[in-house]
């Protein structure tokens, strides 16, 4: 008996799996609207926010139901949908721009583009930073400083129209 009633829904499960979905959905955007950040360089309060919204939104997706089967139909959900992006983000271009952004430019031919930095939320002294990381002294010594799609900070020095070898990617964290 016990087992019947772990697996009877509240809920129909298609209404589970649709509530999942648009919760999915929403918070990909938000996540992609935020900024540019890789998962490693999350600070303890975007850990504790993540946390706290995955706690939030829990009972928008699951709704009065508390079953196994909603819980199931969850998981295999968010599975599948974060499988159909990932191949979605590789086949069409668009879905690609929208999950990844672009590139941004930090600085041209030794000089720093202070509107783009603005807009990426990167002030000097973090530009600088990862400047140093590359073996660069000042930005006068650059080609070409990018903010990556992935977050990462790439630095071209102009004496080598190129990365250094050995330099490793500095990751940007936004505060």
């Amino acid at each position: 008996m016990l087992a019947l009633t772990l697996f009877h829904s509240a809920i129909p499960l298609w209404e589970i799996a649709l509530r999942s979905l648009i919760i999915f959905a929403a918070f990909v955007v938000v996540l992609r609207i935020a900024g540019k950040r890789e998962l490693g360089q999350f600070t303890l309060t975007d850990l504790v926010l993540i946390l706290l919204v995955a706690n939030a939104v829990q009972p928008a997706m699951t709704g009065p139901d508390s079953s196994v089967a909603g819980g199931l139909v969850i998981i295999v959900t968010l599975f599948a949908a974060n499988v159909l992006l990932s191949v979605l983000r590789l086949r069409w271009g668009p879905a690609r721009k929208f999950l990844e952004g672009q590139p941004a430019l930090l600085a041209r031919d030794g000089r720093w583009d202070y509107a783009s930095m603005r807009r990426q939320g990167i002030d000097e002294e973090e530009a600088m930073a990862a400047l140093r990381e590359h073996g660069v002294k000042d930005v006068v010594d650059t080609d070409l400083v990018m903010l990556e799609d992935d977050g990462t900070i790439s630095v071209v020095p102009k004496e080598g129209g190129g990365l250094r070898r050995g330099q490793r990617r500095v990751r940007y964290v936004k505060h």
